[in-house]
């Protein structure tokens, strides 16, 4: 690949990428708990030395956006979306081939979008040939994408800093993927772009021990798979921050107060001790201070200043504040008054929100994961049914156990035994425990068999009564032994 090229790229996606990653530093310190707060600009500095009277210092902040990240990536993905690709031999290939760390993919994705915009998913092949997929840092990741309607991935940068162990010298990695090869760059950090090298990374031939800075990856398309928050690029810190800001600045601050008012402030009227320094020596000492009076018109003496702390108003702020980082964060406020023994559709009302933000994600990771599994078959050898991927997402919420149970045992005749046992709030694996009911079924029948053991029309009314009280024990309602 002509270096020049490579340079012209970076000289024009560099400076966008640079903003990109300011910004994502920003998402990612809110959502490890350090927020502003921590650190005060430099007049906040300098008026706290102007005033004498503050003495405290706290500085608390609230980790709100991590809450709500959190609560979406548990939402969306503790059960991870599932693929059905018509054919039970292809799915299992799929489900090998995705492995344990599947479920965990999806999270670091959902957060990684959340924080960043997009997460990314990068697809190679190892050394012995083996394909290998991982979720790789937004902040590593320069996109060049096409100019029409299509926004097609033409390539992808993956820059990251890697040291020279001869040297120690830092040098900025440059990998540079399209749809058929990978070509390795490197600089020197701190050296201008002119300086750019390529980079012999590739391990080619095993036998001669010879690397290359290119070469062929054979997936088809570009190896990387981006997975967007939304429909408008944009995290879910921008429209909270603000309001998070505030809330720590006010907590902070009345706690500041609390601290600072329990210093008694003394007030001394025509003292004529040495100093007030021998003044609290005094008071520390004897619990008492001798003040001279000039009769009975004199007020020297001492006396305490009370400061007076606006409580309720300080309380209905950090109330009101709270209330809409959840709202505009669409999130839901774990406050235990929020849920305590409420039916199903106020359940559904209080997700209602955070429902309405993952709904969004969902779109676009729809998108991405399609084109992933796709990808995924091609090189597998996994056959897809009328090439059509049918993607089952599933949400992890509070839910009322009791009602859905009894609108499981009231479904039956109305919908098929199969979406009653797979929407009951016991069971996690539908397909598994229609298993486990048909093994219960025969051996019941087995049973019955040894008790009336001649056949006709009496045994196949037996089994479709013992079918009955089988899915109806499975549904959840009360059934009268015989």
């Amino acid at each position: 690949m002509d270096i020049e090229v490579i340079k012209k790229l970076i000289r024009k996606y560099q400076p966008g990428h640079t903003s990109f990653v300011a910004r994502a530093a920003k998402t990612r310190a809110y959502y490890k708990n350090e927020t502003d707060i921590m650190f005060p600009p430099l007049e906040e500095e300098r008026e706290k030395k102007e005033k004498p009277l503050r003495n405290a210092d706290n500085r608390i902040p609230f980790n709100f956006h991590g809450l709500l990240v959190n609560q979406k990536a548990s939402y969306m993905f503790t059960a991870p979306p599932l693929f059905d690709l018509g054919n039970k031999n292809a799915n299992k290939a799929l489900v090998k081939f995705l492995g344990d760390k599947y479920p965990k993919i999806c999270k670091d994705l959902c957060i990684e979008a959340s924080n960043c915009t997009v997460g990314w998913l990068h697809m190679w092949h190892d050394e012995k040939g083996t394909w290998k997929y991982a979720a790789v840092p937004a902040e590593q990741v320069i996109p060049v994408w096409s100019d029409n309607l299509e926004k097609e991935l033409l390539g992808v940068f993956r820059t990251y800093p890697n040291i020279d162990e001869e040297t120690g010298d830092t040098y900025i990695i440059y990998e540079y993927w399209n749809e058929t090869e990978c070509a390795a760059y490197w600089l020197k950090a701190g050296d201008e772009l002119d300086q750019l090298l390529p980079y012999q990374m590739f391990f080619v031939d095993q036998a001669l021990c010879d690397y290359s800075e290119s070469y062929m990856h054979g997936v088809g398309e570009v190896p990387f798979f981006p997975f967007f928050n939304n429909n408008i690029d944009t995290d879910d810190l921008k429209n909270i921050k603000p309001l998070i800001d505030t809330y720590c600045k006010v907590f902070s601050g009345f706690v500041n107060d609390l601290e600072d008012i329990q210093e008694v402030i003394f007030v001394l009227t025509n003292y004529g001790g040495a100093d007030l320094g021998q003044f609290l020596r005094d008071l520390k000492d004897y619990k008492a201070i001798q003040i001279e009076s000039d009769g009975d018109g004199d007020h020297s003496g001492v006396s305490t200043l009370t400061i007076e702390l606006p409580v309720d108003a300080r309380e209905k702020l950090l109330e009101i504040t709270r209330k809409c980082i959840f709202e505009q964060g669409m999130g839901i406020d774990p406050d235990p008054q929020n849920f305590g023994n409420s039916s199903g559709v106020a359940l559904q009302f209080l997700y209602s929100l955070l429902e309405q933000k993952a709904g969004l994600q969902e779109t676009e990771f729809k998108l991405s994961f399609g084109r992933f599994i796709r990808c995924i078959c091609r090189l597998n050898n996994i056959q897809i049914k009328d090439d059509t991927i049918v993607q089952t997402w599933t949400r992890t919420s509070v839910k009322n156990d009791q009602e859905l149970s009894q609108i499981a045992s009231q479904s039956k005749g109305v919908v098929s035994d199969e979406t009653i046992v797979a929407h009951h709030p016991w069971v996690e694996d539908p397909e598994k425990e229609m298993e486990l009911l048909k093994a219960q079924e025969e051996n019941s029948m087995g049973e019955l068999s040894d008790m009336f053991p001649k056949a006709g029309d009496g045994q196949n009314l037996i089994r479709a009564v013992m079918s009955d009280v089988l899915l109806e024990k499975a549904s959840g309602r009360n059934v009268q032994s015989w």
